[in-house]
Formats: C-alpha cells, sequence, structure tokens
C-alpha cells in the first residue's frame, strides 16, 4: 500500500517535472521497479555518510539525508517517483527525482520539533545529496546494485527447474525411449538420461548467470563526471563503497579503472547473454516436450503433459500444450532484449554511455521473464509430466541399435541391405 506523504505535497521538484513533460511513461516508471529506487537510496545514504566523515557535508543534513534516503529504501513515498524508466540524458531526470525527493524529506525532518539543526535549513538536491557524485557513476552504480538483488530470484528459479527436471530423470530413470536425429528413428537412450541432461545443461547456465552477474560488484562510484572523480574528496569512493557493503550486506570494490567502468557496459552485455543462454535451453526442452505430446492420435504421444485448460474454442476436447508455449515465447522475448542491450552496449561515445536506461528496462524485464518462465515451467509443467509407456515402448520397435551394432561387426554396406530389406 502506497504511504502518504507526510506533509500532502509533491517531494519531487522542477528537474523531476520537466522530465515528467518530456519523457512519456510508455512502459515501466522509476516507481515500478523498488529495487533500483532501493539502489539509488541506498547510494545517496552511502553518500552522505562518506561526505560527513569528509567534512563535505554538515553533520546535521548529513544525518537528515541518511534518513530520508532510508525511508524510500524502504518503500516509503513510491509515488514520488513518477519518472520514465528510460529517458535521454543518461539517467540525469532519475537522478535528479531521487536527489530531489530525499532533499525535501529530509528539509521537513531539519524542521520538526527537537531536530539538533536550525529548523529554518533546507537541504538542497544538488549541493547536499548530489555531494561528491554525478548521474555517471550513480546511475551505473545503482544498475549494478539492482540487477544483482534481480538476479537472485532468476537464479532460484532456474535451480528449481532444474530439482524439477532431475525428478523427472529419477520417476523413469529405467525406461527406454526411441532417441532421434533429424526427427528420424536413431537409437535407445532413457528417460532418465533425456531428463539429466536437461538439467545439466540449466545447471551449468545457472553457474555462468551468477559468474556474469558478480562481475557488476567492482561499483563506478566516485568517477563522477568521466572518471576523474572531478568534485569528490579523496577518499569518498572507498567511504561511500564501505558504507554500501554494511547497507546491502554485499561484499562490493571500487572499479579498478573509473574510465573504463564509464566508457563501456560490456559486463552488461554479458549479463544479457547469459540470461539468453537458460531461456535458448528452456525453449528447446520446452519444444521437444510439445512435440514428444503430439497427438495424442496423430502424433508421437509419448509425454503427457499436466492437463491445464481447454486447448480449442470450436473442437471440444482438445487440450494444447500451453506452458511449452509460454515458455518459448518468454525466451523470444529475452533474445530481444538482449538485441536492445547489444545496440545500447554498442553505442556509447567517447568517454560515456548515456543509453545506460534502456539497457537497465531490457535486463529487468529479462531477468522477470526468466524467473516466471522457469517457475511456471516447473510448477504447472514438467513437475506433473508423465511417460506414456504404451508408445514408448511401440516406437521403440524402430530402434537401428542392432544395425549399428551389425555394421560394427559385419561392415557398413552389409547393415545396410539389411536396413534396406526390413523396411517397408
Amino acid at each position: 500500500m502506497t504511504e502518504p506523504d507526510p506533509r500532502g505535497a509533491d517531494l519531487f521538484g522542477p528537474q523531476t517535472r520537466l522530465a515528467i513533460d518530456n519523457f512519456p511513461a510508455t512502459s515501466r516508471r522509476l516507481d515500478d521497479v523498488p529495487e533500483f529506487l532501493r539502489a539509488y537510496a541506498r547510494i545517496k545514504a552511502a553518500s552522505a555518510l562518506a561526505n560527513v566523515e569528509l567534512g563535505a557535508v554538515d553533520a546535521a543534513r548529513g544525518s537528515a539525508i541518511v534518513r530520508a534516503a532510508h525511508e524510500v529504501a524502504e518503500g516509503l513515498h513510491p509515488d514520488q517517483f513518477p519518472t520514465a524508466l528510460v529517458q535521454g540524458g543518461g539517467g540525469t531526470s532519475t537522478n535528479m527525482n531521487v536527489n530531489e525527493v530525499i532533499a525535501a524529506r529530509a528539509t521537513q525532518l531539519l524542521s520538526d520539533p527537537g531536530a539538533a539543526a536550525d529548523p529554518t535549513w533546507t537541504v538542497h538536491p544538488n549541493d547536499h545529496v548530489n555531494r561528491s557524485q554525478s548521474t555517471n557513476d550513480t546511475y551505473p552504480t545503482a544498475m549494478a546494485l539492482t540487477l544483482l538483488e534481480l538476479t537472485q530470484p532468476a537464479g532460484h528459479a532456474l535451480e528449481v527447474l532444474e530439482l524439477a527436471l532431475l525428478d523427472r530423470a529419477r520417476a523413469f530413470k529405467d525406461v527406454a525411449r526411441l532417441g532421434r536425429t533429424c526427427l528420424q528413428d536413431a537409437v535407445p537412450l532413457t528417460v532418465g538420461q533425456t531428463h539429466t541432461a536437461q538439467a545439466a545443461a540449466l545447471g551449468r547456465h545457472r553457474v555462468d548467470l551468477a559468474a556474469a552477474v558478480e562481475a557488476l560488484t567492482a561499483l563506478p562510484i566516485g568517477a563522477t563526471a568521466i572518471g576523474t572523480g572531478v568534485g569528490a574528496p579523496d577518499g569518498f569512493a572507498e567511504r561511500a563503497v564501505h558504507h554500501l557493503n554494511e547497507l546491502t550486506g554485499r561484499s562490493l570494490t571500487t572499479a579498478p579503472d573509473y574510465f573504463d567502468a564509464l566508457a563501456h557496459l560490456d559486463p552488461y552485455l554479458s549479463l544479457a547473454g547469459a540470461i539468453v543462454r537458460p531461456a535458448v535451453t528452456m525453449a528447446k526442452i520446452a519444444a521437444d516436450l510439445r512435440l514428444l505430446s503430439s497427438g495424442p492420435k496423430g502424433g508421437l504421444d509419448e509425454v503427457r503433459l499436466p492437463v491445464l485448460q481447454a486447448g480449442s474454442s470450436i473442437m471440444p476436447g482438445k487440450v494444447n500444450p500451453v506452458i511449452p508455449e509460454l515458455v518459448m515465447q518468454y525466451s523470444y522475448r529475452i533474445r530481444g532484449a538482449a538485441h536492445t542491450v547489444e545496440l545500447a552496449v554498442a553505442a556509447g561515445e567517447l568517454e560515456l554511455n548515456v543509453m545506460e536506461p534502456v539497457v537497465l528496462d531490457a535486463l529487468v524485464g529479462s531477468l522477470s521473464d526468466l524467473t516466471v518462465s522457469a517457475t511456471t515451467f516447473a510448477q504447472k509443467c514438467v513437475a506433473g509430466l508423465t511417460w506414456n509407456r504404451a508408445a514408448v515402448d511401440r516406437h521403440l520397435q524402430g530402434s537401428l541399435e542392432r544395425l549399428v551394432e551389425d555394421a560394427g561387426r559385419l561392415g557398413y554396406q552389409h547393415a545396410t541391405q539389411r536396413a534396406a530389406r526390413n523396411t517397408p
């Protein structure tokens, strides 16, 4: 439930209003991504603490900024962040929306009875909340923290699907089925081997996803405008990261090369690829199950999927493989998002890439899609699928295993002639 503003008025200011006018919120707004707001607010709190320690901001204002930032991080005032997530200017409007809200709320806190400050003091969004920072270093820092948080449920969902496949492998481990290559009869394998292989691929992708997002733990905070750190006191970056570690419970570090961190966004392209790979594998598994469950009279009918809903508005009794088809469609959208990231990463110019907002939007969407897709696939399809032994055994008669053995024993040509004699 949205918490009302304690003073009953907008906390954001003129820069946010300009952004509302200039950037249509056709999809996500800042308040649609609470993880991003939480990350940005924590950056402002950590920066305020560092600024106070280094004498760049007085203790009273610094304390008020930290309190206001904690409120935002805890989910208060979400209606104060109406700015479109995708915007021009490299995210400056996002940074200013956060700065303005925290500054206004901090000013309110300073004026409260009992506050240890002159009640006439104000907190300025640029001079105090944004002190020692730039959009150019806070925005990618907030991006990194957001994606670190969102990757965890995606990795967990992949593990849930992996375990569901291993469960099916154990349930049908000794059932022999006809393998196929080029959609033609080949040699047998077991259902256990089939599902174990699928699970192995997802486990590999899960590890790759964790490794890709781990690269984002080296933060560019302290780089300020272009990587020089101009406008920030010595030691600011290290102090800010120290406080971010305390606020997030993570092991974050400063980027080894600030100029590289601002100019090149290839770690996000790596993350996009690590999201695509499990989506592609899931689509392949879904397509295989869709084919193996085809029929039931005119198809393979080897796999029986859970019956979830009517499959036709005109053909009674028809049931469609709706979950595999859903998973396949999610994979298309994830691949499209990865292409968006690729184009945006390539669009960096000179010392900065200002296309970060669309990179964030694409990755937030694709991580959500991956999480939902893997969870739904596991719970509504894989966990309840069974194998139709009658169809499996019937199709197993098409095995070429004996002919392969004959070729090894008697020669390929002799086995080919035998195969021709046995072909209807």
